[in-house]
């Protein structure tokens, strides 16, 4: 509208308004357009897709080592380019961005190799498309994923477990994964907002890509190996230590009187509490290791030396008994 001031005119104009509705007719971007969900989005299909992908772990819920299992809550990042996604953010009063929901575009057939056990949990809904094409899109999930431990030093054991990325069918030339950042900074992140670690300290995590052939045909995946430490203070304090102190429970008993049985009783019965140390440890550990777990050994060394002391205590028992048989024997005689 114009207003007239001391005869000069003055005309004012509206601000233009814009909408995230807008910049989606201008792309025609509906859920019946088939042209952004039915293939790869690309104009030209010589070209390659380039993913980028980035997983941060947030949480370690278990390590079932019986199983051999791990269980993690990690943040997973993507972003890859989309040749009919392109717009001027100028036209439409600097909008560079819109979140869509995820079944209107194409999106990457990504999975985790190791995955033994499908996340519950729906994926992330939404996915944001740039001005410029690329399309980002963010999901937190849970991991249950096949882990060989390696139990040899427990308590003191270090495991690491791999993640693997790869797609279900497009090869290199149609889909190339990619890293988005390096191991030093995906492990600073990881350690900064671990939320839990069970029984676990996470020291490092490193991400490598490589090329391995599948079925006739070559594939890009992106390795995440997850490495973290045993906390050992319970386990100490729960076999280690209680083992140790029948051990020397056991030594002490020598200083008991021979005969009346007694001695051999508490013997028995200091040997009957290692063996369910033993039965518990065997619950916790694998079947599947390789070799005899150090603390196995240990275990075996202190139940070996009680049993012989054990022995011990039966026979010494028995000579003094047969020396006293002919003792009596011998006085029975001369009277």
């Amino acid at each position: 509208f114009s207003c007239f001031s001391n005869h000069k005119v003055f005309i004012l104009f509206a601000a233009p308004t814009c909408s995230y509705q807008n910049v989606l007719d201008h792309l025609h971007l509906t859920k019946a357009n088939e042209t952004f969900t039915m293939s790869r989005p690309v104009k030209d299909h010589t070209n390659k897709t380039v993913l980028y992908l980035e997983m941060i772990v947030y949480a370690i819920l278990d390590v079932k080592e019986t199983d051999q299992t791990f269980i993690a809550y990690v943040w997973i990042y993507m972003e890859w380019g989309n040749d009919y996604i392109l717009w001027n953010k100028d036209d439409f009063c600097g909008i560079s961005e819109v979140i869509v929901p995820t079944e209107v575009l194409w999106k990457p057939d990504i999975t985790i190799e190791e995955m033994i056990e499908k996340d519950k949990a729906p994926q992330s809904p939404f996915l944001k498309i740039h001005s410029n094409g690329t399309i980002e899109f963010r999901n937190d999930q849970i991991v249950i994923s096949a882990c060989r431990m390696h139990v040899y030093k427990f308590p003191f054991d270090i495991q690491k477990c791999n993640i693997t990325f790869k797609s279900y069918l497009y090869a290199e030339h149609e889909l190339q994964i990619e890293i988005e950042k390096n191991s030093s900074v995906i492990s600073m992140w990881s350690r900064e907002i671990m939320a839990t670690e069970f029984e676990w300290v996470f020291v490092d995590m490193t991400v490598t890509n490589s090329t391995v052939n599948h079925y006739g045909y070559n594939q890009t995946i992106v390795i995440y190996t997850i490495e973290m430490k045993r906390k050992s203070v319970l386990h100490v304090a729960s076999f280690v230590l209680p083992i140790l102190f029948f051990l020397c429970l056991d030594f002490f008993s020598l200083l008991l009187p021979h005969g009346g049985g007694e001695k051999i009783g508490f013997k028995t019965t200091v040997l009957l509490a290692v063996t369910v140390l033993q039965l518990i440890l065997i619950e916790i550990l694998p079947f599947t290791s390789s070799k005899i777990p150090l603390i196995v050994v240990y275990i075996l060394g202190i139940f070996g030396l009680m049993l012989l002391s054990l022995l011990e205590t039966i026979v010494v028992n028995y000579l003094i008994e047969m020396d006293s048989a002919s003792q009596d024997d011998a006085q029975s005689v001369n009277e």
